[in-house]
């Protein structure tokens, strides 16, 4: 017996119960199934065309258009960044024994993945990350950092909670408040909230300083990568990063940097590319806390 094939109003009506979505009337509805038949029909192309070394898939940004996925997630504060390039010690610059692969999660040194909603701070989740990560390294304990501390009370300088930021500019804070909480004790709201001086005085992890990688050089920050994980710039602005589902990026992307991750493994986007920037711009700006 042939079983038909769900129609694309069926797809959208699991996607909106697997993902919660509620519309505020029937033409927003039609609005955004017509934004999701759209992405459906271009990750299904992409899939089946089958040329490149990954895959797309029907993810929770199904619904939003190009534009909207970039205003919504990306927070890397992109005029910030426009200042000159700090030249500044690289502890790893002699390193020469770099394994062929490393995955951080594999040495449990990266926390589960963390959403961070209609807030654009990847810079703070990004710099959490990374210290996440050193703190395992240093200290043997693997401890869920607050972002939302960083969020709230980093910003008296260019960082501007859900309006975008810098990795840098937080490592300034962390160092500067003598560490950061953990996230059980000041959880993530993903809204921009007032400071809680008290919960951010309770400090589970700190850093002595932190280090950029030598910008566009992708040889250190291979060596940088293979020490801890590594905050990075990097332009997630193409539809095929906003549907990639999994094999080693390679796709069309830029060097306008917009949006702060961590290099530690949940995504792999291929390196030694023609270009001195690397894929997205990801050499352009790495940077790491030091213990």
């Amino acid at each position: 017996m042939l079983h038909e094939l769900p129609s694309m109003f069926d797809k959208h009506a699991q996607w909106m119960t697997k993902y919660r979505r509620m519309y505020v009337s029937n033409v927003e509805r039609e609005k955004r199934f017509g934004i999701f038949k759209s992405n459906v029909e271009f990750i299904e192309s992409f899939n089946r065309e089958g040329s490149k070394t990954y895959w797309l898939g029907i993810n929770e940004f199904a619904d939003l258009t190009n534009e909207e996925f970039r205003a919504y997630w990306n927070g890397y504060n992109v005029s910030s960044s426009s200042r000159p390039y700090k030249k500044s010690p690289f502890k790893y610059e002699n390193k020469t024994a770099v394994p062929s692969s490393i995955d951080w999660r594999k040495k449990g040194a990266v926390t589960p993945i963390k959403d961070q909603g209609e807030c654009g701070c990847c810079w703070a989740f990004s710099a959490a990350a990374a210290m996440e990560g050193i703190t395992k390294i240093t200290t043997g304990k693997l401890v869920s950092l607050s972002v939302q501390e960083l969020v709230d009370c980093d910003t008296k300088g260019e960082n501007r909670g859900c309006q975008g930021g810098l990795m840098d500019n937080a490592f300034d804070f962390i160092i500067e408040n003598k560490g950061l909480t953990t996230e059980a004790n000041y959880p993530y709201q993903g809204v921009d909230g007032t400071c809680n001086a008290t919960k951010a005085a309770s400090h589970a992890a700190s850093i002595a300083g932190h280090e950029d990688v030598p910008e566009n050089n992708e040889s250190a920050l291979l060596k940088a990568v293979a020490n801890q994980p590594v905050s990075v710039a990097i332009d997630a602005s193409g539809s095929d990063f906003q549907f990639y589902a999994g094999g080693v990026f390679t796709g069309e992307c830029g060097t306008e940097l917009n949006h702060g991750v961590s290099a530690e493994g949940y995504i792999r986007m291929a390196r030694d590319v023609d270009v001195k920037e690397g894929l997205c711009g990801i050499a352009m700006r790495a940077s790491y806390p030091t213990a």
